[in-house]
């Protein structure tokens, strides 16, 4: 069934199939691959440098160290309780402010409350350690932002208002329902 030319056909086909693969792995990486075993494009160390840059007509976001800075005070004397109460609506989902608890604690009149404070409710170990502290405007502001990053260990599973201006607004909202 096999002579001798059909069995050189196959092999020649199989082995000329690996060549070309070879050929277009090896072509792919040198017109497309930038890094160590790339282009050149590098400084000493192997960091790569930028052919162009795209002017985004935004301006790069601040350093760590170079953080925007807040007036928290002026936010919260700002604060609108009306808009306060459509951001609030992301928080509705687990607190309520008719004085019973849902997945989180009632917070009806948390301004100026102390920490864990609602009887009945079981909170995180985080928070029952700062049971002797005041949920003071700007305590809640700094936990509104990043509750896990305030507050490691915490069960809220929130990841945060971001906008200064929606925290501020919320911190106004429930300062009104007391």
């Amino acid at each position: 069934m096999f002579d001798t030319m059909t069995m050189t056909k196959a092999v020649g086909a199989i082995c000329g199939s690996l060549l070309v693969l070879m050929l277009v792995n090896w072509a792919g990486d040198g017109l497309y691959t930038v890094g160590s075993k790339g282009h050149g494009g590098e400084h000493a160390e192997g960091e790569l440098t930028q052919a162009y840059t795209i002017d985004t007509g935004e301006e790069a976001a601040p350093e760590e160290g170079e953080a925007e800075t807040v007036d928290v005070a002026a936010l919260l004397a700002a604060g609108d309780a009306a808009a306060g109460e459509a951001v609030f609506k992301k928080c509705g989902s687990c607190h309520k402010l008719d004085g019973s608890d849902g997945v989180g604690p009632h917070l009806n009149g948390v301004v100026g409350r102390n920490h864990a404070a609602v009887p009945g409710f079981s909170y995180s170990e985080a928070n029952l350690a700062l049971a002797a502290e005041v949920w003071t405007p700007e305590a809640l502001f700094g936990f509104l932002e990043n509750p896990k990053q305030y507050m490691p260990g915490t069960k809220m599973a929130f990841a945060g208002l971001p906008k200064p201006e929606d925290r501020a607004n919320v911190i106004a909202y429930l300062a009104a329902n007391p």
